[in-house]
């Protein structure tokens, strides 16, 4: 069996490392034209305590496909990105989450969960529940299934209040969500207001991908102006400090 290490290896030339700064969005990351917070983050949900997204997730590139395939691709291919995916969340934790844990103002968090999928029906086999849940030691031993969809119509890439509910009451424990793709941040903000309801106390999202498109605007000149090769030892957070 491969270690971490190994399965992360050629990663390092793929992920790229937001950078905190000037025209980045205060809250996900994303780039903007020039703005302290992206058109998203103004204009959705603010639910979330932290966002780290591990790396940008460039349309068309290889964490792009990799996060798109790993959950719709044919086996046993699919089955071998969900497992680089799983050791690049694994490696980025091990060395980050006392990061998260401090933007949190928290000495540690106790409970991690899953954003549901969009389509209830694939809901349940969803490889990202069990990767994070089995595969993944820093979360494996803290895992629950906390949240599930509702039968609320989810508009795409638009935050609601209704998209999900908890599946039992929480006392003020602080969570870990994990997901793998944040485009706007629907999703996340929606499950987060939904922990919150339920108890919840400080939410942090840790994302694999923060989705970018390099055809907008100056995208592609800052994505080339970034760190390479992606440094595990320094987070978006750490950037932060």
């Amino acid at each position: 069996m491969p270690t971490v290490a190994e399965l992360t290896a050629a990663y390092g030339n793929v992920l790229v490392a937001p950078c905190p700064g000037d025209g980045v969005c205060l809250i996900c990351f994303n780039l903007t034209a020039g703005y302290e917070r992206c058109y998203a983050c103004v204009h959705g949900g603010r639910w979330l305590d932290a966002v780290v997204p591990i790396s940008y997730s460039v349309a068309g590139e290889q964490l792009h496909h990799a996060l798109v395939s790993y959950k719709r691709g044919p086996q046993p291919a699919a089955n071998e990105l969900g497992l680089q995916l799983a050791a690049v969340l694994w490696r980025f934790l091990a060395g980050h989450e006392p990061c998260v844990a401090r933007a949190l103002g928290v000495a540690e968090i106790p409970l991690v969960t899953t954003v549901p999928s969009n389509d209830p029906a694939r809901d349940d086999e969803h490889p990202l529940h069990r990767l994070v849940a089995s595969t993944v030691k820093p979360t494996g031993g803290r895992f629950e299934r906390l949240l599930r969809r509702t039968e609320q119509p989810a508009v795409p890439h638009v935050f609601s209040v209704e998209r999900y509910a908890a599946t039992a009451p929480l006392d003020g424990e602080p969570v870990l969500l994990i997901d793998d793709t944040w485009t706007t941040g629907a999703n996340a903000q929606s499950a987060a207001i939904a922990l919150k309801r339920a108890g919840a106390g400080p939410v942090a999202a840790v994302v694999i991908g923060r989705h970018l498109n390099r055809r907008w605007g100056p995208n592609d000149r800052r994505l080339k102006q970034l760190p390479v090769p992606f440094d595990w030892n320094r987070c978006v957070l750490c950037r932060r400090r």
